[in-house]
């Protein structure tokens, strides 16, 4: 499973603009029960989409939601170990704050996207788009609620925003809303509206194996390789009127 991974990121990445897959032409939109639904996967697992103001002729792929390995429960290594493993010019994105320090390969990320993780007591999430070559660190609380975040199997892209990269849809297990890091807010569902935390730079950057070394001896280093059972189920929050009316893009 995990090199069948590997091949699907080539694969997309060395797919031209124009060839990717419209979802649109392929059939993952579609009205159900009287909703409007995107496809996610089997049938527990379409997306509503009601209130999605995005344009159907603008995503691409429609992968399901749990073909990337978003881990939940990530497990690390330390420095030495590692070090037999990676080059001193692999990219990593680096996480820093209290007496933690989390390293994650852009190779690792590539494969699973979205890795959920906590930092100094600090529910976050990196995140890596192998399309627009964008890797960030984000807050994962808002208010007093944690939430869990995916892939969601789609690009999206508007000419308007970032010159037209396409970028990849996240979602959230919670409240099943999408998210589109290149606009940072969620599109659609209950949270529709509601900004991505990125976490403050000072705690986080993009950089090499070589410098993780020198600056971060004590790093704990995501391993490879890494799968997991998908849940059937999740818990959900059904009321977020609280962080929509706190957290919202209109209220910055």
């Amino acid at each position: 499973m995990k090199y069948s991974l590997y091949i699907i990121a080539f694969l997309i990445t060395s797919i031209s603009f124009a060839q990717r897959p419209s979802a649109k032409n392929n059939g993952k939109f579609f009205n159900q029960n009287g909703d409007k639904m995107l496809y996610g996967g089997n049938s527990k697992e379409h997306f509503i989409i009601n209130n999605l103001d995005l344009k159907e002729e603008q995503f691409h792929y429609g992968l399901g939601r749990e073909r990337f390995p978003a881990l939940l429960d990530p497990k690390f290594e330390t420095l030495d170990e590692a070090d037999k493993k990676w080059p001193n010019n692999q990219r990593f994105l680096v996480v820093h704050k209290g007496n933690d320090v989390k390293a994650y390969s852009i190779r690792d990320l590539t494969r699973h996207e979205v890795v959920n993780d906590v930092i100094d007591g600090e529910p976050i999430f990196a995140a890596y788009c192998i399309l627009a070559d964008l890797g960030a660190v984000y807050k994962r609380n808002y208010a007093e609620k944690t939430f869990t975040f995916g892939v969601s199997g789609y690009t999206y892209f508007d000419p308007k925003i970032w010159d037209g990269l396409d970028g990849f849809i996240l979602w959230d297990r919670e409240t099943e809303s999408l998210w589109w890091p290149l606009i940072d807010k969620a599109v659609s569902g209950k949270l529709k509206g509601v900004k991505l935390q990125k976490l403050d730079d000072a705690y986080w950057e993009d950089t090499t194996w070589k410098a993780i070394k020198e600056k971060y001896p004590n790093a704990q280093v995501l391993k490879s390789g890494q799968d997991f059972e998908r849940p059937n189920t999740w818990k959900a929050y059904d009321d977020v009127s609280g962080i929509v009316e706190n957290y919202s893009m209109k209220n910055d």
